[in-house]
């Protein structure tokens, strides 16, 4: 409608301004200066913003295939190497109460990416939010290998996609297995991209509460999230270190999303007896948004495993991010290990 309207006004100006000039000339003509006068161009629509990355918010040429790639998270990976890339970044509970990090990425890609560590069953669960996309991973326990082979994924594991991968001097097996992200897609080509997970992204909403840092515990893990105002970010410290990237730097997002979920025992394990635990993802439950240096108390939903994750507030409002990378912590409500 305000395109119409500066149109209108436009043509109204020029029909008006041609006879104004020609009464007030001296002569029976239009004086030189209307003679000579430029027309009045019209007004056009002005160009569209360019679209926002469905993870980030943040605008973007065009949409990538998604790959999801499975990190340490323990002392002995450290520092990670390509996570500042990642459009998300989710922590899960794995055996001996201990985290992994399962990194998504589509807007930009790393180089390289590790050290790449063994998937899980909640991994299953969680991926068909993104359609069909590839998955980088070495090795699943045995009894989840008919798991993985009928999984909306395209695999592109160390065993299936050998020469995207290397071993990095300077690291001890198994940490040091890191791969080639280019490769990784070269073997995924119809992996599927982007599209909309949920996500809400603008500016903060009403309420919150001020916060310094906020902390989430595991069974065996620990983990700090401090803002900082001068970065605008929530930096990452885990076991009371502070978690670096291998680029330089501190890991950390404008926006933390602590999802609480119910955390159980699933039917594997590893070699010493030890339970995978088992993340419900589908549901409704609680969650804290840390956004703009405040904690907001969150709910989310997901219907159905093919769908995305709805954040909203407390008054039923969707829950919007701040742009940029997003970290999404599954926690159980109170730690536990199954």
């Amino acid at each position: 409608m305000q395109v119409k309207r500066v149109i209108g006004i436009a043509l109204a100006g020029t029909a008006v301004l041609a006879p104004a000039v020609a009464c007030s000339s001296s002569g029976g003509g239009a004086s030189p200066a209307a003679q000579g006068a430029e027309p009045v161009p019209s007004a056009s629509a002005s160009p569209a913003p360019p679209p926002e990355h469905p993870f980030t918010g943040q605008p973007v040429a065009g949409r990538r295939p998604v790959l999801a790639v499975k990190i340490e998270n323990t002392s002995s990976g450290k520092p990670q190497l390509g996570l500042r890339s990642a459009d998300l970044v989710y922590i899960e509970q794995v055996e001996g109460g201990l985290t992994r990090l399962m990194a998504v990425f589509s807007s930009k890609f790393p180089a390289k990416i590790g050290p790449v560590r063994s998937a899980r069953i909640s991994d299953l669960h969680l991926l068909p939010m993104f359609g069909k996309p590839a998955l980088a991973y070495s090795g699943v326990q045995s009894k989840m290998v008919p798991l993985v082979q009928r999984a909306s994924l395209f695999d592109v594991s160390d065993s299936a996609a050998p020469g995207a991968y290397f071993r990095q001097s300077g690291r001890v097996a198994p940490y040091n297995l890191f791969a080639d992200t280019k490769k990784l897609l070269a073997k995924a080509p119809k992996a599927s991209k982007a599209d909309d997970i949920g996500f809400t992204f603008g500016d903060a909403p009403a309420g919150g509460t001020p916060k310094k840092s906020f902390n989430v515990k595991y069974p065996a893990a620990r983990f700090t999230f401090t803002w900082s105002a001068d970065q605008k970010r929530w930096l990452v410290t885990q076991d009371g270190k502070k978690d670096m990237a291998a680029e330089g730097g501190q890991l950390g997002a404008p926006t933390i999303v602590v999802q609480y979920a119910k955390t159980t025992r699933s039917e594997f394990h590893d070699f010493t007896g030890s339970y995978t635990p088992l993340i419900h993802t589908t549901g409704t439950g609680k969650a804290v948004v840390l956004r703009d240096g405040k904690a907001y108390k969150a709910e989310w939903s997901r219907s159905s495993e093919k769908v995305g994750t709805m954040f909203t507030t407390e008054g039923g409002e969707p829950m919007t991010f701040s742009r940029g990378q997003v970290w999404i912590v599954l926690a159980a409500p109170k730690p536990v290990q199954p």
